[in-house]
């Protein structure tokens, strides 16, 4: 049924409910897993140093990402793939997905509602407005938010 699933992570706790069921999905299908973080540069300031910043971003979304492989082989998935990339991050998601042909995302959600959601946006909501493919949304546990 599905045979590459993409689970961007920023690392966080919130993301680690995503991973599981994306680790758990890929070993049920025999899928190939594709760990993804977006850094996102937009919000950077033009007047600061970004190479630094940009850099220590870059580190966190390899290491975030490097957990996703070593959880996964724990599980026994083997066929796991990274990626560190630069963009705004529903469209870095969307983007990935169709140059990679993904068959399924899996991400996490905070299960923000009214203001806060719409002050605060949402990478989830637009991926899951905007793809082609399925998403499949996890909340994190409450004891996480």
């Amino acid at each position: 049924m599905y045979e590459r699933i993409l689970v961007p992570t920023d690392g966080s706790e919130g993301a680690g409910a995503a991973v599981e069921r994306a680790i758990d999905l890929a070993k049920t299908y025999d899928a190939e897993l594709h760990a993804l973080n977006v850094v996102n540069v937009a919000t950077l300031s033009v007047e600061v140093n970004t190479a630094r910043i940009i850099e220590s971003l870059e580190e966190q979304g390899a290491d975030a990402t490097e957990a996703v492989v070593e959880r996964a082989e724990t599980a026994g998935v083997g066929d796991v793939q990274t990626a560190v990339v630069h963009g705004i991050p529903h469209g870095a998601i969307l983007e990935y997905v169709e140059d990679h042909d993904i068959d399924l995302v899996v991400m996490g959600t905070h299960g923000r509602s009214g203001l806060d959601r719409y002050l605060l946006g949402s990478v989830t909501e637009k991926v899951v407005r905007k793809s082609d493919v399925p998403v499949l949304t996890v909340r994190m546990a409450k004891d996480d938010e």
